[in-house]
């Protein structure tokens, strides 16, 4: 775990919480961790209000996610701007680890309320609005929903295939929340609301395949909770190679390929090291090869591993 000056892992975050209510200077004092959170407050965890399309969140970030921590460094300052200036301020759509990790800090601070949004329950990436309590009373119009409509049923198109023609518009990444794939009536795209009209007139197309957009209340959003499959390994040692070949049933050599060609993430994350190391809750992800998710690990009296993986369909 990283634990140089400027950087530090989730850990360091949550505990210096009570050090940084004493002077939200210190939150950008660089001869400090840039990760201190303030002290408690009466806080609503987003994932009492299923009804309200608030987001379930994963796992935190891995200490050697520089560029993930620095996310997280952004939203406190946000909060300090949002609770100095009494406004209400909004992320762009964030990964879970972010998520995770800037909820768990932000429920530290002071004089501050964060709700997420991803537009349903079960959204992965999600948007935070920060405020303070008095003026954050309800949840914000900031998520909306799109439906692409086409003819799919002879050309099936992939979330890349989706992705890549929405990207391809011109919009960066954080600005869209999920996509929801519906086979071949095509897709429900979540997305922030002030690109909305710019998508339904500049989306034509999603792989050979002509579409239209239209909006859509979020109550009309069509999904269905993930389906998986568990079943168990027994490993010599916990790295990502050994775990990712055993979980997507590949040889450890194309796997070991796939994170040579930026392939491969754990927890959204880009992963360079064979040997990098997998913890319960971790997700890895293969290109073109989907998602699973690191259960229960026993020790066995060999000295080996028993994993649960929980591969996503």
């Amino acid at each position: 775990m990283a634990a140089t000056i400027g950087f530090a892992g989730p850990w360091v975050l949550r505990k210096a919480a009570n050090g940084f209510a004493r002077s939200y200077s210190t939150l950008i004092n660089s001869t400090l961790s840039p990760y201190k959170t303030l002290r408690s407050f009466p806080f609503t965890s987003p994932l009492t209000f299923p009804a309200s399309g608030l987001c379930h969140v994963a796992q935190a970030i891995r200490g050697d996610d520089k560029h993930a921590i620095e996310e997280v460094k952004h939203i406190l300052e946000m909060a300090k701007r949002a609770s100095s200036r009494r406004e209400i301020l909004h992320t762009n759509f964030l990964t879970p680890p972010v998520l995770k990790e800037s909820m768990l800090t932000l429920e530290k601070l002071a004089d501050i309320r964060a709700v997420a949004q991803g537009g349903y329950p079960q959204a992965e990436r999600c948007r935070i609005s920060i405020g303070h309590p008095d003026l954050l009373t309800n949840y914000p119009d900031v998520v909306a929903a799109l439906s692409v409509t086409g003819n799919f049923a002879f050309q099936p198109c992939s979330h890349g295939d989706y992705l890549g023609a929405i990207l391809g518009t011109g919009i960066a990444r954080e600005k869209l929340g999920d996509i929801i794939l519906q086979e071949e009536k095509g897709a429900q795209i979540l997305i922030v609301p002030e690109l909305v009209d710019f998508v339904i007139s500049s989306l034509d197309k999603v792989g050979n395949v002509s579409v239209s957009c239209t909006k859509i209340p979020l109550i009309s959003l069509d999904y269905e909770p993930p389906r998986t499959q568990s079943f168990k390994t027994v490993e010599a040692s916990l790295r990502v190679d050994a775990l990712g070949s055993a979980g997507f049933k590949i040889s450890r050599s194309k796997l070991v390929d796939s994170i040579s060609k930026g392939e491969v993430r754990v927890n959204w994350s880009p992963v360079s090291k064979n040997n990098t190391i997998l913890r319960t809750g971790d997700v890895v992800s293969v290109s073109g090869r989907g998602r699973l998710k690191v259960g229960e690990i026993k020790t066995t009296r060999k000295g080996k591993f028993e994993v649960e993986l929980i591969r996503y369909l």
